[in-house]
C-alpha cells in the first residue's frame, strides 16, 4: 500500500532529523537478507545506540536535498535495496555494527556513508572505520595507559615498605 503525501513528508522529516543528528550514517545493501536477520541486525545495533532503517531511496534523497549540509553531496550510490544506519553518539558504531553483522550474514554489503560534515565516503573507507576500536575500547586503553605508571609506583612503594617492615620486625624480634 503506497504512503500518503503526509506520511511521506513525515518520513522525509524523520530522515532529515536522523541525518542532522547522526555523526555517521552508513549505507549498505541488504538484498537477500531475511526478515529475521534484519530483526537480529536491528537488535544488535541497538546495543550501540545505532538505529537501522530501511527507507525508500527516493525519500532519503529528498531528505538529503532538503538539508543545506547534504544537498550538494553525491547521491548516485543510492540505488537498489539499501538500509541506513544512524548513530548520534559515536562515529564508528554504525559501521562496526554492520560489519560485525556482515561477518555472520554476508548479504550485507557497504555502499558508503554520510559524515556529519556533509561528505559522502566510499565503502572502503567505511570498512576501515569499522576495523577501528570502539570509543569505549579506546577510552579503556587510554585509562589503562595512564594508570600503569601509577600502578608501578604503588607496587614499588609497597615492596619497599614491605621490606622495611620485615627489617623492623626482625630487629624487634632480637
Amino acid at each position: 500500500m503506497p504512503l500518503s503525501m503526509q506520511k511521506k513528508q513525515a518520513v522525509i522529516d524523520e530522515v532529515a532529523q536522523l541525518l542532522a543528528d547522526s555523526k555517521l550514517t552508513v549505507v549498505a545493501k541488504y538484498q537477500g537478507t531475511t526478515v529475521r536477520q534484519m530483526q537480529d541486525l536491528r537488535r544488535g545495533a541497538k546495543d550501540s545506540d545505532t538505529v537501522v532503517k530501511v527507507i525508500k531511496n527516493r525519500l532519503v534523497i529528498q531528505a538529503l536535498n532538503a538539508s543545506d549540509l547534504y544537498k550538494d553531496t553525491d547521491k548516485s550510490a543510492l540505488n537498489s535495496q539499501l538500509l541506513y544506519a544512524f548513530n548520534n553518539a559515536d562515529e564508528v558504531a554504525p559501521a562496526k555494527a554492520l560489519a560485525d553483522f556482515a561477518k555472520v550474514n554476508p548479504t550485507i554489503e557497504f555502499v558508503g556513508a554520510y559524515t556529519e560534515e556533509g561528505a559522502f565516503i566510499g565503502a572502503d573507507e567505511v570498512k576501515a572505520l569499522a576495523a577501528l576500536p570502539s570509543k569505549n575500547q579506546l577510552i579503556a586503553g587510554l585509562i589503562n595507559t595512564l594508570n600503569s605508571p601509577v600502578q608501578g609506583v604503588m607496587s614499588g612503594l609497597g615492596g619497599n615498605l614491605h621490606g622495611l617492615l620485615q627489617g623492623l620486625e626482625a630487629k624487634a624480634a632480637k
